[in-house]
């Protein structure tokens, strides 16, 4: 056979040897052919080139190995206490696998590393009196992402407890009505019962309408008297009622500018039918 030689550069060691030469000849490395791998070897070990004699005191070692397993392949095989043949390739082949498993795994991690060389990471430089700022808070929108959808889950709340009260019966008895409601009036009167009790429960402001008609207006009086800034809501936990308190100072009634509010005509005019 036609021998091989080899540069003792490409290998760092006597593992990496027998491993490069178990992928060349394409053989399993569970039935190690061992008579064709061991020749192999010695021919390199032969043409080796280097006055290093730890490295070669490391490959000589293995090819006496070598050719220990490839006698003992010759001889008999041995059986253990269980009663089953030994294979004298057996020790090798863990290490020839370990020893690959380890060598994959530091290739894996050259990749990564070469891969991080590409990336940068940059601390913040930020200055600490811009990282403290916190932008100023809207009220206005605040009270509109919070407030506004309290105020229709508690209207939705009012009404229903409304129709639960009509009778099944009797409210198919009646006669049909119709009422106007004055936006303007409403306002007026709601600005009156805030200025008389300053502070007051919200839920309570709505049951005490007399139909559906009055909370519609009422609700909308409440929503314009706290645009233009004469009552303020508040509420202190999540889904409880909320409390409306007037900003007016105690004493002072001030003149209600409606003239935006009404420009489209006399107000809100509600219609509403029983039976």
């Amino acid at each position: 056979m036609m021998g091989i030689s080899y540069k003792l550069d490409n290998f760092e060691g006597p593992l990496d040897l027998l491993l490069h030469l178990i992928e060349k000849n394409k053989v399993n490395i569970y039935d190690i052919p061992i008579v064709t791998i061991t020749q192999q070897y010695l021919d390199y070990v032969s043409h080796m080139e280097t006055e290093d004699l730890n490295m070669v005191s490391e490959f000589l070692v293995m090819a006496a190995t070598l050719i220990d397993i490839k006698a003992r392949m010759l001889l008999p095989k041995e059986v253990n206490e269980e009663g089953e043949e030994e294979d004298p390739r057996a020790e090798l082949v863990a290490r020839l696998l370990e020893y690959k498993y380890y060598k994959y795994m530091s290739l894996e991690l050259k990749d990564r590393e070469i891969g991080a060389e590409r990336l940068f990471f940059k601390t913040s430089t930020v200055p600490p009196e811009v990282a403290k700022y916190e932008p100023p808070v809207d009220l206005d929108k605040l009270l509109d992402g919070l407030t506004l959808a309290r105020l229709q889950e508690i209207f939705r709340a009012v009404t229903k407890r409304k129709s639960d009260r009509v009778d099944p019966i009797r409210s198919r008895f009646g006669n049909i009505r119709k009422e106007s409601v004055s936006l303007e009036d409403k306002i007026k009167s709601v600005m009156s019962y805030a200025r008389k009790h300053r502070k007051f429960s919200f839920r309570r402001m709505l049951e005490r309408q007399a139909d559906k008609v009055e909370v519609v207006v009422t609700f909308l009086a409440l929503l314009e008297l706290m645009k233009i800034g004469k009552i303020h809501l508040t509420q202190e936990h999540l889904f409880e009622d909320m409390l409306i308190e007037t900003l007016e100072a105690e004493g002072e009634e001030g003149e209600l500018d409606l003239t935006d509010i009404m420009e489209d005509g006399e107000g809100f005019r509600g219609e509403d039918t029983d039976g």
